[in-house]
């Protein structure tokens, strides 16, 4: 499918991708990490339920994952929850090699790099840095924001003005591609051109897009 077009064409000075479900996938090991939590806890847990944490934080991860079965629990109960999560997480993610990467993923970012667009990562996720180095892409990357970075995770615009800044260029030089509804929201809330990949990201992006390459014109400032 064509990428649906909202705004006015331009050429834009930088990329900002969210890294889980743009560049690489890891929705399957998050799913499985929390299902185990929810099955000690006795919290039913579908994939349903699993969407509704995608792109935020892992601390509200779990709030959503309680209120869902009706529990509170002591702060420090949370936090042991929180570092098993992760624990999981990280040991699925060991996994990675270079190979999960999409074709279409490394297409388009030698052709970004080969165009001298500056590109970055501005990810919810603490565990940014280590995907990254699993998959060996951060030489294309320029700039690299995760949750170790912010305070406050997505919809807030936090991260990404963050990476904005460490391009050293302003949000509307940016262009934000995201596939999560919270992320969309936090490119549009911080005044950056959004693209949604796939049809998971809401209305409120400039451009609706199925396939990654699909940014090149938008960046490079041709017509779809």
């Amino acid at each position: 499918m064509e990428a649906v077009w909202k705004g006015n064409n331009m050429k834009y000075s930088a990329v900002i991708f969210d890294l889980d479900g743009v560049l690489c996938s890891t929705d399957e090991y998050h799913y499985q990490a929390w299902k185990q939590i929810a099955k000690q806890l006795c919290i039913p847990f579908d994939r349903h339920l699993n969407h509704r944490l995608r792109g935020i934080s892992r601390a509200e991860s779990l709030e959503i994952l309680l209120i869902h079965g009706g529990m509170t629990l002591p702060a420090a109960a949370k936090s042991r929850l929180l570092q098993q999560k992760n624990s999981l997480y990280r040991e699925m993610l060991s996994q990675m090699q270079p190979d999960d990467l999409s074709p279409q993923t490394v297409t388009t970012l030698e052709k970004l790099k080969s165009a001298d667009i500056p590109m970055a990562v501005a990810s919810s996720s603490e565990n940014a840095a280590f995907i990254m180095e699993r998959l060996k892409i951060r030489h294309f990357i320029t700039a690299l924001v995760s949750g170790c970075d912010i305070r406050r995770s997505k919809p807030d615009p936090e991260v990404f003005l963050l990476a904005a800044q460490r391009l050293g260029l302003s949000p509307e030089a940016c262009l934000v591609v995201e596939d999560a509804a919270a992320g969309v929201q936090a490119a549009c809330a911080g005044g950056f051109a959004c693209v949604a990949l796939g049809d998971g990201a809401g209305e409120r992006a400039a451009w609706r897009i199925d396939e990654l390459p699909q940014i090149l014109p938008i960046v490079l400032g041709y017509h779809i």
